[in-house]
């Protein structure tokens, strides 16, 4: 009962959330060798033959620059698309840990020099 008199006497403050996009990569990570359970839980095929060499993850906004991204990685080197999400963002890609490292470094320049974005450094565990 002491709860609720003092809950009905306050003011409750009403907080909005906005995502305000810049241009920017604001993730590029490299997972060198994953576990397979990894590949399971990311939707990915862990048996064909690149599986578990290296997944390479990068949230770039505004979300529809993914596209873009997704593009280049195929095009920089032999690494697989395992994921895009237009909406969130996201590009998922696989391959040995130099395929994913070239992809990477290449939508990093094309980003930096072509569409001056602002970037992320490139982290690897």
């Amino acid at each position: 009962m002491e709860f609720d008199k003092l809950q009905s006497n306050e003011t409750k403050t009403r907080i909005i959330q906005e995502s305000v996009p810049g241009k920017q990569i604001t993730l590029a990570h490299i997972i060198a060798n994953p576990d397979e359970l990894l590949y399971r839980k990311l939707g990915l095929d862990p048996n064909v033959e690149y599986a578990s060499k290296a997944i390479g993850i990068m949230t770039l906004c505004p979300s529809e620059t993914a596209i873009i991204a997704a593009d280049i990685c195929m095009k920089a080197s032999g690494a697989r698309m395992g994921f895009v999400d237009r909406f969130s963002g996201t590009v998922i890609i696989t391959g040995t840990v130099s395929e994913v490292e070239a992809s990477l470094k290449a939508v990093m320049e094309f980003c930096t020099y072509t569409l001056r974005f602002t970037v992320c450094d490139i982290t690897k565990t």
